[in-house]
């Protein structure tokens, strides 16, 4: 019998299960999918000769992740490559944007849109070098972060600190408007931002856009050398060494409770797994709670808020073989592991706009990455791997262009939604299509089959929106790891803080359960030396 049973071998489920390990609890983590890694996987699918990630490809959050820098993942093979240029934002008129890890590079390229643009970048890489460790610390540890949150405000009290809180929460149109002149640093802000489900004019996405564009610049896009699949093959070799098991094709059906606690789990093939001391589900909120756990143990509050549980926006996306670099109208974007492609902040403010009146986008804001660039062992010298997604409504209720999409995503749909992001992509790079050798699509339904944690392609694990994060989040009251479930921890991009490849949900239900069972043996030693020396036997 193990100690823990964790549900689900994506990055949070095995980060669980490296630090049970490594607090001496023997760990068992059972996955449905024939292979680990969730959302952190790689294949030739598309061509045998060509490496494309299936789903996550760039890992800012992991290379900023105080968790995952905590594991040394290093020493078991995992490496990291950059790109030349972090991100790039062409425009039509030929003018681009540019995120360097060099802040003199991303400063002249934004001076280029407007005169003092790139003093005004480098007093917010100012603001981040000064809290930006505390902001990491604060985000990446359990809510309330009490002691991160200290160090934090010793950083800004006074007016200074209402005047970042006051960033974090404006929209990223505003943040922009208040910091630049011209487009180009409102396109990189705006651009991150609409990495989650935030369109420009919601709350907090300015927050968001400046810590993703911040963690560009100080720690770049990195991906894993090899294919996205190499940190997958890092935290299992590490738990493995620890004596962790990971079963792959096993799908948990059922989290068996007894006594009121969490005792084991029932897999699809009728297995009964037990648990000694805990249930860790890296598994969506709504499948632990709507299906997992019977609904007669848990409170009705709950299960009345999980039906206002929000999904983030759907994702479709397209990998490509390709016979030779994009053909970019900006050279700059020929060096960028990221590319983003929309015209201008209104642009983006469309994209959305269309989404939260449920059509599918007629002018997709497309995240382009290539793949090769940043790690030259992709593929073939002088070819590609590249592939782009972009976001779809949930529920699609019509089509902003003119092929008729439903959302059903069958075959024809598929192929016309494909065909819609290539015509994106030439809108900035003519000739693009010439070089197609060959493409996969990878439609909401299809990634939601291939990870049942990306329900209808939503990959962060519910909306990122204010009303769903923090305390908030997955549900009003469930800021924290514990579930009303004795024994039982969430574990996945459902909890604080969120969706994107850094370990924390997975960290903080870890640390729940270790903090848990210390609790109970030290108030269970306690009480048996009351009991003792009531009796006369013990003197405590």
């Amino acid at each position: 019998m193990p100690d823990a049973v964790v549900i689900g071998a994506g990055p949070n489920g095995l980060v669980a299960a490296n630090l049970l390990a490594d607090a001496g609890w023997s760990v068992e983590v059972l996955e449905a999918q024939d292979q680990p890694g969730g959302a952190v996987r790689h294949d030739r699918g598309v061509d045998p000769d060509f490496t494309s990630d299936l789903f996550s490809a760039f890992y800012p959050l992991a290379a900023a992740s105080p968790v995952l820098a905590g594991l040394h993942l290093e020493r078991e093979g995992l490496i990291w490559s950059h790109a030349p240029k972090v991100l790039a934002h062409p425009m039509r008129d030929g003018r681009c944007a540019v995120l360097s890890r060099d802040l003199e590079e991303t400063a002249a390229s934004l001076e280029a849109f407007g005169a003092s643009d790139g003093e005004a970048w480098k007093e917010l890489c100012q603001v981040w070098e000064t809290l930006g460790s505390s902001i990491l610390d604060a985000l990446f540890t359990p809510f309330p972060p009490l002691r991160a949150g200290a160090r934090l405000m010793l950083h800004v009290r006074g007016a200074g600190g209402l005047r970042l809180a006051r960033t974090m929460l404006l929209p990223v149109r505003r943040l922009g408007q208040e910091e630049f002149r011209g487009e180009g640093g409102r396109l990189l802000l705006a651009g991150n931002a609409l990495h989650a489900d935030l369109a420009p004019e919601a709350a907090g996405s300015g927050g968001f856009g400046w810590l993703m564009s911040m963690l560009g610049q100080t720690h770049g896009f990195p991906v894993p050398v090899g294919g996205s699949g190499a940190l997958t093959s890092a935290l299992v070799r590490r738990l493995v060494r620890r004596g962790g098991i990971v079963r792959c094709g096993k799908q948990v059906i059922e989290v068996v409770i007894r006594g009121g606690r969490a005792v084991g789990v029932r897999t699809r093939d009728g297995e009964a797994v037990p648990a000694r001391r805990a249930v860790l589900a890296d598994v969506s909120a709504p499948t632990l709670y709507g299906s997992l756990v019977a609904e007669g143990h848990l409170p009705g509050h709950l299960l009345s808020d999980l039906k206002r549980f929000q999904w983030d926006f759907a994702t479709f996306k397209v990998d490509w073989a390709l016979n030779g670099p994009v053909p970019w109208t900006c050279p700059e974007a020929t060096q960028a592991g990221t590319v983003h492609l929309a015209e201008g902040v209104d642009g983006l403010t469309r994209f959305a706009a269309q989404i939260a009146m449920g059509l599918v986008p007629d002018e997709p804001f497309a995240l382009f990455g290539q793949m090769t660039t940043a790690d030259p062992r992709r593929s073939p010298l002088g070819t590609e791997s590249a592939w782009a997604y972009t976001h779809v409504p949930q529920r699609v209720r019509g089509d902003a262009g003119d092929a008729g999409l439903t959302g059903t995503w069958d075959v024809r749909e598929q192929e016309a939604m494909a065909n819609r992001i290539e015509a994106q992509v030439e809108r900035y790079a003519p000739g693009f299509r010439d070089l197609v050798k060959a493409r996969r699509v990878l439609a909401p339904t299809t990634l939601e089959s291939l990870d049942a944690n990306l329900r209808g392609g939503a990959i962060n694990g519910g909306t990122t929106a204010l009303h769903q994060q923090l305390v908030l989040r997955p549900l009003p009251g469930t800021g924290r790891p514990e579930t009303p479930v004795p024994g039982l921890y969430l574990a996945s991009a459902s909890a604080h803080p969120g969706g994107g490849v850094h370990g924390a949900p997975g960290a903080n239900a870890a640390r729940a359960a270790l903090r848990r069972r210390r609790t109970g043996s030290l108030s269970h030693l306690q009480s048996r030396l009351t009991h003792k020396d009531r009796r006369g036997r013990h003197t405590a």
